[in-house]
């Protein structure tokens, strides 16, 4: 039996310890999905919390027929598309995906990168960036990918094609439009 079973043991027969330490062994990849899915900093972060209260209530009912860490992704993804319900109920606009694409001035190329990378996903259509963020932030295998979204496996090879080509698209727009931003102001190409 693994160390995770173990704990899943021993937090399912009530053992506090146990639950704390599966949320905190776990709360990294949680925190990730959901930020990477929702975008919006403090609407991400209340994606996080849901989807760990999710895991404590529903950890009597895990049973073990997949893997835990494919439980939690599921459930921090369900976490994360619940809360873009809520967000789309509320219509708010999204001011995180708004300033991910501004230049903070003496920020290193790495950093503008990751922002026009995040403003980028943000732009992706949400079935695509779920499957992304899956794949390439929580390095997903394709099958455990099927199991948590409920779909075949063709569907999650197709959903991530599709969200590459749509993220590359986003990327090279954003770079033709940096390039004519600089040339406006006098900057080099």
């Amino acid at each position: 039996m693994t160390s995770d079973a173990l704990l899943v043991k021993r937090a399912q027969r009530g053992d506090r310890n146990a639950v704390d330490t599966l949320l905190r062994e776990n709360y990294d990849i949680v925190r990730a999905v959901c930020h990477r899915i929702v975008i919006n900093t403090s609407d991400a972060e209340d994606a996080t919390q849901l989807a760990l209260m999710a895991i404590v209530r529903a950890l009597p009912s895990f049973d073990g027929r997949a893997k835990f860490s494919t439980w939690v992704y599921r459930i921090a993804t369900n976490a994360a598309l619940d809360e873009l319900r809520r967000i789309r109920r509320r219509d708010v606009p999204n001011d995180d995906a708004k300033f991910a694409s501004i230049s903070v001035g003496d920020a290193t190329n790495a950093i503008d990168a990751q922002m026009d990378v995040s403003a980028a996903l943000a732009q992706v259509a949400e079935e695509f960036r779920v499957a992304l963020v899956l794949r390439h932030i929580a390095d997903l295998d394709y099958e455990e990918i099927a199991v948590i979204l409920e779909v075949p496996v063709g569907t999650v090879r197709s959903r991530l094609s599709r969200g590459r080509a749509q993220l590359t698209a986003l990327l090279g727009n954003q770079g033709e439009s940096n390039h004519r931003q600089n040339n406006d102001i006098g900057g080099q190409p």
